[in-house]
Parts: C-alpha cells; structure tokens; sequence
C-alpha cells in the first residue's frame, strides 16, 4: 500500500538577507484564509516579529489569484454564531498582527484579491500590484456585506470610494486601486518582482529601529485626535532621537557624509 503523501505547506518561507517573504501555497484553491491558512500566516508573522534578523517581510501568493477571501465552503459546514465569531475573530487577529509588528508587510499582489483578500492588502503596510491585478470586497454579492474588510478598506481609500467597493461588490483594476490609494505601486507581471525589490531596499537602507518605531507611531497616532496625537509623536521623536541610529544620521548630515548605521 502506497504511503500517505504529507499535504504541502500552507505558507512557505524563504529569507534573503533581511527580506523575509511568505507565500500564500493553495494557488489552485485561489488561496482561501481557511482557518489552517491563518493559523500557518499567525505562526509566521508571530515568529517573524521576535527575529532581528528580518527587516521587511513580503507577502506573496502561489497560483492566479493573491487571495480570495475567506474559505466559503468551509464557512457553510459549520453554521453556528459561535463558530462565526471565533473564525472572524482569529481574523483579525492575524490583521491586526500584521499591523502591530516591527517590520513593514508588502503586500505583493499578482493576480485577484477578493473580500478578506482584499482585507489582507489593505492591513499590510505598503502593497505592490502587477498590471492585472485585481480587487474587489464582493461579499455582498452572496448575500454576506464585507464588514471585517471595510474596516481596513475604509482605512485606505475614501469614505464614498469603499462604501462604492463595499455596496456593489464590483471590481476595481490595479490602476484604480493605486488612484485610491489600496496599492503604492503598480507594475508589469514581468516588472513585479523588480518593484517590490526597489522598495524593500530602500527600506533595508533605513536603520531598522527608526522603520520600527515610526511604524508604530504612525497607526496608533491615526486613532488619536490631533493633540494626543502631537503629543505622542513629540515623546516619539525625543526617544528617537537617543538611538544611536539618529545620533549617528544626523552627526553625518552635519559632516556632510553617509551615515554609518548598525542594522
């Protein structure tokens, strides 16, 4: 009898240098965030954050398709409130982990992201899109209005542009997601690669304990009124400007030289 095949990774990981890249592996199911599939991305990202050696993690997809949202069949087999709640909330932990840890999260978008997958673009930091791309919360067009993804769409793009998104379920091409600011940048298939690469680099040129407190101040500051938010931003940049890394930048803006800095 012919032994039982191991099933292939959710996630795969590879690291070059300080770019760490994890890459959605259920390219012929369009890759669903079925339970397995966050509870693999929770692992990565939960370990990624401990590891001073990975300065920027980049977020990839296997297949056709980035992502395509939340695994419906799955959903359907299991139709209790109890179960909704648990597998929504195991959601958006897993976004909000991405948001919360040190290193900035690409989103590298090569084909459809659809409802969650859409939610996934959205809560990653920065995200670059091949020419065909595409995007859409489309949950409402099975009856299911995309609410835990508005949440990060409605934070990226304009009130009426996600409520459009979010009340007609229709898609919206890479240019026009980059116009409403979903994506950064927007790249041929055979230039995707290069995009992403030019962008972690000159993140990688950064000290990384300035890219790690910046980010952290910038999305608690985007919850806070305009004071508090000053406020936290001023006692930001007095503990930056401690760091030996901002020491040694502006020493070197005053010699007039390239800073020295220790990543």
């Amino acid at each position: 009898m012919d032994a039982v095949q191991p099933e292939s990774p959710y996630v795969l990981k590879s690291q070059v240098g300080g770019v760490v890249t994890l890459t959605l592996n259920r390219g012929a199911k369009f890759n669903p965030l079925s339970e397995a599939m966050m509870a693999a991305l929770q692992a990565e990202f939960d370990a990624i954050a401990e590891d001073e050696s990975a300065r920027v993690v980049v977020l990839a997809a296997d297949g056709k398709a980035f992502c395509a949202g939340h695994d419906l069949k799955e959903m359907r087999a299991e139709p209790s409130a109890a179960y909704y709640q648990k597998l929504f909330k195991q959601c958006s932990k897993l976004m909000l982990t991405m948001q919360r840890m040190p290193q900035p999260v690409i989103a590298r978008v090569q084909g459809i992201a659809t409802a969650a997958g859409c939610q996934l673009v959205s809560m990653c930091d920065l995200a670059v899109a091949s020419s065909e791309a595409r995007f859409a919360v489309s949950g409402v067009n099975y009856g299911l209005f995309c609410s835990t993804p508005a949440v990060g769409l409605s934070r990226n793009v304009s009130r009426k542009q996600a409520l459009e998104m979010l009340l007609t379920g229709e898609f919206i091409d890479a240019d026009a997601a980059r116009e409403r600011g979903l994506v950064n940048r927007v790249a041929s298939p055979d230039r995707l690669d290069a995009e992403v690469a030019a962008l972690t680099a000159s993140i990688l040129a950064k000290p990384a304990v300035a890219i790690a407190m910046g980010k952290q101040l910038f999305y608690k500051q985007m919850e806070m009124g305009v004071e508090a938010a000053y406020q936290l931003a001023g006692q930001t940049m007095a503990c930056n400007m401690m760091e030996e890394a901002a020491l040694e930048g502006v020493q070197a803006f005053i010699e007039k030289r390239a800073p020295s800095w220790k990543n």
